[in-house]
């Protein structure tokens, strides 16, 4: 991971600076760009297939380019640019049959096991 530092004096990141990074060395198609607190924002362009898997920390997407389906659990919902996307810690989520252009900022946020981990220990 890129030296912290950077991370909290940002105030201006670009899709095109994201887009510069991605693939990374390893092929992998998403780039961190920017981290303050437990704030995490990432570029993340998929191609052919979208290959995630549930993540420990809650996650918002933008959607900058491109349309699809957005499949979270059970649910699976049409989405194109200046859509918001949620999926929950934990929560099976992925993009299908979605455009070769397809970008999205990716804000991971919050507490490990998400909100409502939180939320129930604090009960």
């Amino acid at each position: 991971m890129a030296d912290d530092s950077k991370f909290t004096t940002r105030r201006r990141v670009s899709v095109e600076e994201g887009l510069q990074r991605i693939p990374d060395e390893r092929g992998r198609r998403f780039a961190e760009l920017f981290r303050h607190g437990t704030l995490s924002i990432e570029i993340y362009a998929p191609r052919g297939h979208d290959p995630q898997t549930p993540h420990t920390r809650d996650e918002a997407y933008i959607v900058v380019s491109g349309h699809g389906w957005f499949v979270n659990e059970s649910r699976r919902e049409p989405f194109g640019p200046g859509d918001l996307l949620f999926a929950a810690a934990g929560e099976v989520h992925r993009f299908e049959d979605f455009t070769d252009d397809l970008v999205v900022w990716v804000l991971f946020y919050g507490p490990e096991g998400g909100e409502r981990f939180a939320a129930r220990g604090a009960e």
